[in-house]
């Protein structure tokens, strides 16, 4: 999944997953990619499917194709790979308007797939006859289900939202260090967590803060809304979405009391003060902790931890959807490896291999998944904190824009805390921005 997602946000790194202890190893994808169209067959007589995607889908860390290669003996599976999604997604759109160089298999991430089902959901095969949709979360059928009920995108992973954070400083502070405790602090919503943020500065351990980004707790609070930057009858309405509104406030509030350090994630700065330990939480997808772990490094080993995060509804960061372009010589082979790779059992293998939360909710009870914990962050449950946290994800409407919006808001949420831009000016730079950026 994807070294970077979610319209400039995510980034991701490998797991390993030893019967129940997850622990993260990094590995850098690098991308290779061919603008040729799929080969028949090998002179061997072999069908070859070309699987297209970006960052980390954790199939080669779970040996998943090698796998279903020796499961069907007729069968060769090359995975191409774009190190990050913002370049491979431009280039997957001029594929599909020149109806070349697609794969069989073409992944598409969650903040892309809404543009693809209204603008290109002709060129893709429906998959709805072939894959039980019943079996996913019921909110992420339907990202991929046109208006006419084609399904053209069959789910892979999840972002189910939790919160990390570093137990010491907690301590420190004077603040609950438990996981219980914490999320009985902040069971009130964003509103809690803002206000232990405001403890935490109190007793605060010189040189931290309370967390790395408000950009991300926006990010957290809107994607806990069911309205978000449209509404049902896809117009934009991100000027009056409570969801955004509400992000916001909060992030200013955030910004003018100082509780975070202001850091974009994923960026140098972010990385090192990681490495420093100047951050006590952090908002956190399934796939976020082990880009902590990775960053963090072995002298922060244990004194992170997880807890279920703020209010009684929980938010959906990241995903992706495994797709199969009609332009395929193989299409009929090529739904069959997709209805395999998003079965229960391999979503498992992944979550096991890679730390990749599956969509599938069937694979929740199996042992990879129910009794998944990572010993880095104080061997946290994250198979049954991520269950339960999937339960509540608001089925919440899609835009073809919702990368772009979010990082302008992002931005000017950077702008209000590393530059002191007041919230008004920052919230019509933005706004302004937006209305050119989608017309």
């Amino acid at each position: 999944m994807r070294i970077t997602r979610t319209g400039g946000g995510r980034g991701r790194r490998a797991a390993v997953l030893t019967t129940s202890v997850l622990t993260a190893s990094a590995l850098l994808l690098t991308g290779c990619s061919s603008d040729s169209d799929s080969d028949s067959s090998d002179s061997d007589g072999k069908i070859t499917l070309k699987l297209t995607d970006y960052g980390q889908f954790g199939y080669k860390e779970a040996g998943l194709l090698k796998k279903y290669e020796e499961l069907h003996p007729n069968i060769k599976v090359e995975e191409e790979t774009t190190s990050t999604e913002p370049d491979y997604y431009p280039k997957l759109l001029q594929q599909l308007n020149s109806n070349s160089g697609l794969g069989d298999v073409v992944g598409v991430e969650v903040a892309r797939i809404k543009e693809v089902v209204d603008t290109q959901a002709d060129k893709f095969t429906d998959l709805k006859d072939s894959i039980d949709v019943s079996q996913w979360v019921d909110w992420k059928a339907k990202q991929a289900t046109t208006k006419d009920g084609a399904v053209i995108g069959a789910g892979t992973d999840i972002g189910p939202m939790s919160l990390c954070y570093r137990r010491d400083l907690f301590e420190k502070a004077g603040l609950p260090t438990e996981r219980e405790e914490v999320a009985k602090a902040v069971a009130g919503g964003w509103e809690d967590y803002l206000k232990l943020g405001e403890q935490y500065k109190e007793k605060a351990p010189e040189g931290t803060y309370f967390m790395d980004s408000a950009s991300a707790m926006f990010n957290g609070v809107v994607s806990s809304s069911e309205t978000q930057y449209y509404d049902a009858d896809g117009k934009a309405i991100y000027k009056e979405s409570p969801g955004v509104q509400k992000g916001w406030d909060l992030a200013a509030e955030a910004a003018e009391k100082k509780l975070s350090q202001g850091l974009p994630q994923f960026q140098d700065p972010w990385k090192a003060a990681l490495r420093k330990g100047s951050v006590a939480s952090v908002v956190c997808p399934a796939w976020m902790s082990l880009q902590i772990q990775d960053y963090s490094g072995e002298d922060y080993a244990g004194k992170w931890d997880i807890t279920n995060s703020p209010g009684d509804t929980a938010a959906n960061w990241g995903g992706s959807f495994l797709t199969v372009p009609k332009s395929s010589k193989h299409a009929k082979e090529a739904t069959e490896l997709v209805k395999w790779l998003t079965a229960p059992e391999q979503q498992a293998a992944v979550f096991k291999a890679a730390g990749l939360f599956p969509s599938n909710q069937k694979a929740y009870e199996l042992a990879d998944v129910k009794s998944g914990k990572l010993e880095y962050f104080n061997n946290a449950p994250v198979g049954q904190i991520y269950a339960e946290e999937s339960k509540s994800i608001p089925v919440a409407v899609l835009g073809p824009k919702d990368g772009a919006i979010k990082e302008t808001f992002s931005n000017e949420i950077n702008n209000m805390e590393q530059r002191g831009t007041a919230p008004d000016k920052a919230w019509g730079a933005a706004t302004e921005a937006i209305d050119k950026a989608i017309g």
